[in-house]
């Protein structure tokens, strides 16, 4: 790593710290590194505030919010109607003219930009799109700035989700700093292959979505989702349990196995999506499935290391969703969990790395991800092999500890380089 002396970095988030757990592993690893480190986020949901200050109490960082719409009082509410009317303004103005606005990354865009300036970083990195804003605007002034593309922003959502998205501004604003900025990461080499094809300029290094092997340490050893501990259980955990995730999948494939399990899934449930799921299931199946609601992120790998084998289907709807690397499967695999994934450029390549633990499925495929599933229901001998390989390559290679160091150096280099002045690039 080369040697720099101690800086200022800005992680320009713009949303809560529980929100985002790669925001939360990135300030540590560069505060622990000997860095002034500031995330500069948002308190919007009173829950997710407090979860914030929880974390906070033993964070070597600061987090700073440049937005609490949690405040109470006339000045607070008359502020929260005027953001809102001012997002709604840009959104009709997109729908009637096309016209694409800043107010359209999210409500923190403007207090985002103006305590990035004041906090003069020596490196502020984008991990959002209201941070992308930010950062471009910084960059203008030269300021040194970089990305960590958590997200193929503009490549990313369903299609009807998109037609609502200023898409011109979030490409133009990811090229300008992935060609022109000083640091760039994203959390798959597939993305970062395909980003430097679609914008040129050198390949973002790659940062998993990897969590502390450190984290089995924390493991309560309690069960609390399983009902039956002779039965192989299931796995499925996202922020929202619903319709697109590939639960789809899941479900159809379940009345076509002879091995019983249990299945869990655990997330904010869609109205009627619970009620729809178990329509379509047999009886014994129903008794089988268990719907749990999110629990806290200290909590949620002992709730993973419950089970046995971790449904990560992914449908690849988009680019951005082909190509990442999702938190869930390497989550999975530090709770030494067998893994059945959907087969997307993504996931294939960490099936790559650990190929006796995890097992792909062609997505949209009930039959084939049943046949999956059979293979590890009916050999427990195969299972406990698939739990031991995921163990240790969690161990060996997909674990924070292990992208810590890619971390350090890349922004050690970055600091390092010169600032870009506004006459390099076009506006």
């Amino acid at each position: 790593m080369t040697q720099v002396q101690r800086a200022r970095i800005a992680i320009l988030s713009g949303s809560s710290l529980s929100h985002n757990p790669r925001v939360l592993k990135a300030a540590g690893t560069l505060a622990s590194a000997g860095h002034d480190v500031a995330v500069l986020g948002a308190w919007l949901d009173a829950d997710l505030k407090a979860q914030d200050q929880r974390l906070l109490q033993s964070a070597p960082f600061r987090f700073v919010p440049v937005l609490d719409g949690t405040q109470s009082g006339w000045h607070a509410a008359t502020a929260r109607r005027l953001r809102r009317a001012r997002r709604k303004a840009a959104h009709l103005a997109h729908r009637a003219i096309g016209r694409e606005s800043p107010d359209q990354l999210g409500y923190a865009v403007v207090p985002l930009l103006a305590r990035a300036r004041e906090t003069e970083a020596d490196l502020s990195i984008a991990h959002s799109e209201q941070g992308l804003y930010a950062a471009w605007q910084l960059m203008r002034q030269g300021h040194r700035v970089g990305v960590d593309m958590e997200d193929w922003f503009s490549e990313d959502l369903l299609p009807q989700a998109r037609r609502g998205r200023p898409l011109k501004l979030l490409r133009f604003l990811e090229g300008e700093l992935l060609r022109h900025g000083a640091y760039a990461s994203c959390p798959s080499h597939a993305m970062s292959e395909a980003l430097a094809g679609a914008y040129g300029g050198k390949a973002p290094v790659v940062l998993y979505n990897a969590f502390p092997w450190a984290d089995r340490h924390t493991f309560d050893g309690r069960r609390c989702d399983r009902r039956d501990p002779v039965l192989p259980s299931i796995f499925w955990y996202s922020q929202t349990l619903g319709p697109g995730r590939g639960i789809e999948d899941l479900i159809a494939a379940l009345p076509l196995l002879e091995s019983p399990a249990e299945v869990h899934l655990r997330g904010r449930t869609v109205a009627d999506f619970e009620a729809g799921i178990r329509s379509r299931l047999p009886q014994a199946w129903q008794q089988r499935l268990f719907f749990h609601p999110l629990v806290a992120n200290s909590e949620l790998a002992s709730r993973v290391a419950e089970h046995d084998i971790g449904f990560a289907g992914d449908v690849p709807y988009c680019r951005n969703r082909d190509l990442t690397v999702t938190n869930k499967i390497l989550h999975y695999l530090v709770g030494g969990l067998a893994v059945v994934a959907s087969d997307t450029a993504g996931q294939r390549e960490v099936a790559a790395r650990v190929p006796g633990a995890i097992s792909l499925y062609d997505p949209g495929n009930p039959r084939a991800l049943a046949q999956v599933l059979a293979l590890l229901l009916e050999s427990p001998e195969r299972l406990r092999r698939a739990k031991a390989a995921a163990l240790q390559m969690a161990q060996e290679f997909f674990c924070w500890e292990r992208c810590e160091c890619t971390l350090r150096s890349a922004v050690a280099s970055a600091l390092c380089a010169r600032r870009t002045t506004i006459d390099e690039y076009r506006i």
